[in-house]
């Protein structure tokens, strides 16, 4: 196992290649209500998203589809609070509020009967729901918003691309909130270049 400097999370070796591990914290269910504080990535952090001039963000084409897309968000995960959000030369910073009660359903994706035997669909069933990102959840919303996002943006520049997973960090208190907000709303004053 190896950490890494700059965000602590753990890698390990696999065939001689380095594989992060999850960034997620164990045990804890992502789709249950709470604050989360958001950074995505563009892969190899290339600036798709405009340029920060004297302390403010100017965004291009591709930045405000990705605005635009964030701003959609509700509508499609209609328990899902926006709050603070900032989109960066390569980076995203967002917080959303999980507003769902414990225990109401969410529209889940419709599967097909099983061809397998039923002892073999139920197993491989569990497995996939272990696996698998929860519904409603952090994951599911995140991976729809890049999903769209990149859906767009390769109706005009086919070589966009994010960088796999995700940065989240849980908010558990006001003033945490309050500091994070800032942080968010004040990052295109203290851009230099090097996130």
């Amino acid at each position: 196992m190896y950490k890494t400097a700059a965000f602590g999370f753990m890698c390990s070796l696999f065939r001689n290649r380095f594989r992060y591990n999850s960034l997620r914290y164990a045990g804890r269910d992502y789709s249950l209500p709470g604050k989360y504080f958001v950074t995505i990535c563009t892969a190899g952090k290339k600036g798709w998203f405009g340029d920060v001039i004297i302390g403010k963000m100017y965004l291009s084409e591709i930045g405000h589809i990705a605005s635009r897309m964030w701003h959609e968000i509700p509508d499609h995960f209609p328990f899902i609070g926006l709050d603070a959000f900032v989109v960066m030369p390569n980076h995203i910073h967002w917080i959303i509020v999980i507003n769902r009660f414990v225990g109401t359903p969410i529209v889940g994706a419709l599967h097909a009967t099983p061809l397998l035997p039923e002892d073999v669909a139920h197993m491989l069933n569990e497995t996939m729901s272990f696996i698998s990102p929860k519904s409603g959840s952090l994951s599911v919303v995140v991976r729809s918003y890049k999903s769209a996002v990149t859906k767009h943006v390769h109706k005009s520049e086919s070589h966009f691309s994010w960088q796999n997973g995700f940065y989240d960090t849980i908010i558990c208190t006001t003033g945490q909130l309050k500091r994070i907000r800032k942080y968010v709303l004040d990052n295109p004053q203290n851009w230099n270049g090097k996130e």
